[in-house]
């Protein structure tokens, strides 16, 4: 009779869930929280996955928001997971985190520090480590999600957890789309996330009336020439010096071609060509990296890319024009100016208003414009995970402390998870009042947007 004591235990267990005194200061439940929430955080740190390989992190995170007493679906675009949590039918809002990690070899000197090797896609030995915070995030989430579980009373609606794979490969939130998300499920009134940052101290957030992420474009250019000896450049046409004026005379695009006040950068990050010092080779292949915030600046970035490249082959005396491909993107992340200027009087209320600072708009990228996209009216904001003493220090001397991507990017987890979950639990309870009317006014009266 295996099948009635299964049944039994998750009753008691949902009856936990629900006994958690509902009237207790936010404080205390986040104080509460902490210790599973971090332990699950030290977990995901030493067990991290590449990108659309979150298998163990996927299924480690659906066990927990389904103890809870959310419905949960794995496998949405992947490894993707929905957890729901239904308290009435609306407003539905949505909170959303990544699952996966970068293949980068930890230097942190940590003792749960990262030890995963693993062969990459293009089956290379590599490091794994959570070097952009991830972990982070999906233990926030957690402990909002267990708050949120046990706290019913104090809002009303529908909660929707998003575990999205594959963000470092800027594919995963529109695979989740592709695959249903919001034909499946609830499209959501609102949606919330949050990323973490050593530019702000642990305790603090940062929020951003507009941009946060800025659009990114992966371009690929091959350079087409005629190779022959190094000794008779005459007698070839010479794919290397090509592809090095198109790097050069790209950076006029910046300089001459987009207004000053517009932010806009093209970065070559490689060439490769050739196989010895006395050949010159037949090809040489490009890689860019194209950033911007403004639609019309995207277009004219890519259109005059192909332009320069194009024209300094023909400068060149290239028989074939070269190629360019554009292999991979993601719009620029914009919140809702309205929705973000009240979320952060909540966070100013439950933080306290010297820890809600106002988050400066970067170059890198993010694919939760896929939501935005979708019609999602979002706030994303900035999570400080760097010890104050540290940042203090590295700032009078006019350095920065490691940032996410680099191999010494330490989060310091306490009291950074104490800030996240109460931000994120403040937010939510604020947005799910139970009157969905109130919650499309935030976002009804738009300034913009990309």
């Amino acid at each position: 009779m295996v099948l009635p004591v299964i049944r039994s235990a998750t009753l008691l267990m949902l009856a936990a869930v629900t006994a958690w005194p509902q009237n207790s200061p936010l404080k205390d439940q986040v104080e509460s929280v902490f210790p599973d929430a971090q332990a699950l955080y030290v977990d995901f740190h030493q067990h991290p996955e590449l990108s659309s390989h979150e298998t163990r992190t996927a299924a480690l995170m659906a066990s927990k928001l389904r103890s809870l007493g959310y419905e949960v679906t794995e496998n949405i675009g992947g490894t993707g997971i929905v957890a729901i949590m239904k308290n009435g039918p609306r407003p539905i809002v949505m909170l959303r985190t990544e699952l996966d990690a970068l293949p980068v070899e930890e230097q942190t000197g940590l003792p749960y520090a990262s030890k995963v090797r693993t062969k990459d896609d293009s089956g290379r030995d590599v490091g794994v480590m959570h070097a952009c915070g991830h972990d982070v995030h999906m233990a926030t989430l957690f402990g909002t999600a267990t708050i949120m579980a046990k706290s019913k009373d104090s809002w009303h609606g529908t909660l929707m957890l998003i575990g999205q794979p594959a963000e470092e490969t800027i594919t995963g939130a529109k695979r989740m789309v592709d695959d249903g998300l919001f034909a499946k499920f609830p499209k959501p009134d609102i949606g919330i996330a949050l990323h973490d940052t050593s530019d702000f101290a642990a305790g603090q957030v940062g929020v951003s009336p507009s941009y946060v992420f800025a659009n990114a474009d992966s371009v690929r250019i091959t350079v087409y020439g005629k190779g022959g000896h190094g000794a008779r450049p005459e007698s070839t046409i010479d794919p290397v010096l090509i592809a090095a004026n198109i790097a050069v005379r790209l950076q006029s695009i910046i300089s001459r071609e987009i207004h000053p006040g517009d932010a806009a950068v093209i970065t070559v990050g490689y060439i490769q060509a050739g196989t010895k010092n006395n050949i010159i080779p037949d090809q040489a292949l490009m890689g860019l990296t194209v950033r911007s915030y403004k639609p019309e600046v995207r277009q004219h970035l890519l259109a005059a890319i192909e332009r320069v490249a194009k024209a300094e082959a023909a400068a060149g005396g290239a028989e074939k024009v070269p190629l360019v491909e554009k292999y991979e993107s993601t719009s620029a992340v914009y919140n809702d100016p309205v929705l973000a200027r009240h979320v952060a009087s909540v966070l100013e209320s439950a933080l306290g208003k010297s820890n809600v600072l106002a988050a400066v708009p970067i170059m890198g990228s993010e694919d939760y414009s896929v939501f935005v996209e979708q019609g999602v009216p979002s706030l994303y904001f900035r999570l400080g995970v760097a010890d104050p003493q540290k940042l203090a220090q590295a700032r009078a001397n006019g350095k920065e402390l490691p940032n996410t991507h680099s191999s010494l990017f330490a989060p310091v987890a306490d009291p950074a998870l104490h800030a996240g979950i109460t931000a994120e639990v403040a937010v939510l309870r604020d947005l799910l009042k139970g009157n969905a009317a109130d919650v499309r006014k935030i976002t009804e009266h738009k300034e913009g947007g990309n």
